[in-house]
């Protein structure tokens, strides 16, 4: 079977305010970019100087007026503007982010951070604002493929969340719903996939659906528990925040095209304190605020760490044919794609083709980005700092190291720790001290690190050992060759400045951490499972230049695509698609064990919504269960399950309604590698 050939890539004080950034939210443009008829060409991530801007901290969103004593209120609209995300003296790149409504300073990728507090309503009313200065609607950024199980508006009401036939990108107006990562929300806020929204243009096509299957039921739903309604363009959702202080997130999640609307930009931090499960005291802050004064020092900084490749013009590029996964030019791959008809070269003919024209299975970008700026730099203070990170890439994972000396070097050992005090949904039992940080896409990690001692000028790098390409287990070096020193293997660049205010934080392993108290006996254990698809229509072989043609004595095309399922009673996979029947249907209030059989060859990042989960253990498939890693021992939403291994979380369902699991590889979440979960009334 041709499954992975060739992963070929695409060709200030304490950086205390935005003010001070050379890259982000106060050098954006706020007008729509024209938009370009030729792509131009790549650019090559060698080609772009480091450490050139400094680190933008994003600020707190403003709020909207309508909240009240009981409730926190914002209108957060996503539109399209131009900012400086290469270095300075670069052309700007289109994209699109979050911003206060009527606030068009707070547009920014990635978007300002939402602080919410324990227990206390917040509000949202998400904009579909993808639409120009004339309120007709602007076209995705990147080439979306309508074969694929996705929102799919110009099926109509009839053929919406559905299989397109059209083989051709999509040009017209761009479906969102939001989800905020790792939320205990109730089912009409969680941001369902098939309850998006398209913007309120004045040119929408006729007999384009509008929204998506779901959005009218969890519409009147909203209405009839809080008596407000949707107006065209929108969704209003809440958020209880009745769950424990973590570090959440918040993207888009639409049917089949979510890696290409977060690959746009759209993503954001949602920060949960307080609560007896906070800590009030001992840490290092304060964070980023709605108004501080300029000059305002922070000891407590997001970093969402992404890749992204460009173009020589600043555009965002990403893969426009299913060729580019293969390392080939778009004339070598010699096949036909959905949904025309396969026919050999002997006549023979097996059915219409089942591979996807445009979608890849995986991508990995050229350049690391971190708060939306490649390769930035932090000016610290030598004291302790409280750094919130989330791997926000679409499908790399990453292994995070702080070195001293050349950063190309590799092997290197690391010159400060990280000191991890939580995960996703709370705090650890203990400071855990780690000399290196593994990520999977979606994981977040809150980290303290202690720059004390060190001398003012100090130059430490932030690098990543993790590959370029799927991740499968072992050690960086020996099991797989690690990321590319010189682009994608340095993240940001650290300097120890003066210090400026006294540190009155705790170092970490005085910290006494809130105490996690775990869930009870489970109620049911469920098996599911991981799979991968090859082509039933499609065999190929490769000639001497690479070129892949048919052959019906050659081998199935693969991957066609990534699936979810369960385990049937000899322990073999059983590939399900998302709209088959649902399979997983907690009660309401239970506790559940799910056995996640990983059958492919790659690590998934396994994502479970409403739920903050235990990671129990982990076991190869023909050998004996291990138990999880010491900074897993918190609540988590996210999980690596390793190929060839089952992985056992826990976790209890007790809102009832439709919700959704799925790897967060995004590729694979957007070609079948979701499925919805029914969490059954009592």
């Amino acid at each position: 079977m041709i499954t992975r050939r060739v992963f070929i890539k695409l060709n200030a004080a304490g950086a205390a305010n935005l003010a001070l950034a050379s890259c982000g939210v106060f050098q954006s443009d706020t007008s729509v970019p024209e938009a370009h008829l030729q792509p131009s060409p790549a650019l090559d991530a060698a080609s772009i100087a480091k450490y050139q801007a400094a680190l933008v901290i994003p600020p707190a969103m403003p709020q909207a007026p309508g909240g009240g004593a009981d409730l926190d209120y914002y209108e957060i609209a996503l539109r399209q503007f131009a900012q400086q995300v290469l270095p300075p003296g670069m052309p700007k790149t289109t994209v699109w982010s979050y911003g206060a409504y009527n606030r068009p300073e707070t547009f920014n990728y990635p978007a300002f951070t939402i602080e919410a507090r324990h227990n206390r309503p917040l509000r949202v009313k998400w904009i579909n604002e993808l639409i120009d200065g004339d309120g007709r609607y602007l076209p995705h950024l990147l080439a979306v493929d309508q074969t694929l199980h996705w929102a799919n508006p110009p099926g109509g009401e009839a053929m919406r969340d559905h299989d397109g036939m059209d083989p051709r990108a999509y040009t017209g107006p761009v479906p969102m719903v939001v989800h905020v990562h790792g939320a205990h929300a109730d089912q009409e806020s969680d941001g369902y996939s098939q309850a998006w929204f398209l913007p309120a243009a004045v040119n929408v096509p006729a007999g384009y659906a509008t929204t998506g299957t779901w959005y009218a039921k969890f519409k009147d739903i909203f209405r009839q528990k809080w008596g407000v309604d949707w107006e065209p363009g929108t969704a209003v959702f809440q958020y209880a925040n009745r769950q424990r202080a973590g570090t959440l997130w918040y993207h888009d999640h639409t049917l089949g095209i979510t890696r290409l609307n977060v690959y746009a930009g759209p993503a954001g931090f949602y920060l949960l304190r307080g609560g007896p499960d906070d800590l009030a005291t001992g840490l290092p802050g304060p964070p980023p605020g709605a108004a501080d004064p300029p000059g305002t020092r922070y000891y407590e900084i997001p970093l969402a760490i992404q890749d992204r490749s460009f173009r020589v013009d600043g555009s965002l590029s990403y893969p426009d044919n299913r060729a580019f996964f293969e390392g080939l030019k778009p004339e070598q791959l010699q096949i036909p794609f959905r949904p025309d008809p396969v026919r050999y070269p002997n006549g023979t003919t097996s059915g219409p083709s089942d591979v996807a024209p445009i979608w890849n299975p995986e991508f990995f970008g050229e350049a690391m980005l971190v708060n939306g700026c490649t390769w930035p730099k932090l000016e610290v203070e030598p004291r302790r700092y409280r750094f919130r990170v989330l791997n926000g890439c679409n499908s790399r994972f990453l292994i995070l190291r702080l070195v001293s000396g050349t950063p190309t070097v590799r092997p290197i050992p690391s010159a400060v720790p990280f000191w991890q005090i939580g995960a996703e949904g709370s705090f650890l039992p203990a400071a855990v001290k780690r000399d290196s940080l593994l990520m999977a896409p979606a994981e977040r990690a809150d980290v303290i690190v202690d720059f004390t001692g060190l001398a003012e000028g100090t130059e430490l790098y932030l690098i990543n050992e993790g590959p370029d390409e799927p991740l499968a287990g072992g050690t960086p070096g020996v099991d797989f060759d690690v990321a590319d020193p010189d682009t994608t293997g340095q993240v940001l660049k650290l300097i120890v400045g003066k210090l400026v205010a006294a540190d009155t934080s705790l170092p970490p392993d005085q910290l006494v951490l809130p105490a996690y108290v775990p869930l009870g006996a489970a109620d049911v254990i469920r098996q599911v499972s991981l799979n991968e698809a090859e082509s039933e229509t499609v065999k190929v072989r490769h000639v001497a230049d690479g070129t892949i043609v048919l052959d019906p004595a050659g081998e199935p095309f693969g991957p066609t695509e990534a699936l979810l399922g369960t385990v049937d009673p000899s322990g073999e996979g059983k590939a399900i698609s998302w709209d088959d029947a649902i399979t997983e249907t907690p009660l309401q209030d239970s506790t559940e064990i799910w056995e996640i059989h990983n059958f492919t060859v790659d690590a998934h990042p396994i994502h479970i919504h409403q739920v903050m989960f235990e990671v129990v253990n982990r076991q190869p498939l023909d050998g004996g269960a291990r138990a999880p890693e010491h900074w897993e021992l918190a609540a988590k939403d996210t999980v690596i399950a390793y190929p060839g291994e089952i992985t056992r979380v826990k976790a209890k369902f007790d809102l009832p309604g439709r919700y959704v699991w799925h790897c967060h590889i995004v590729e694979h979440e957007d070609n079948e590698m979701m499925r919805p979960i029914d969490v059954l009334p009592r």
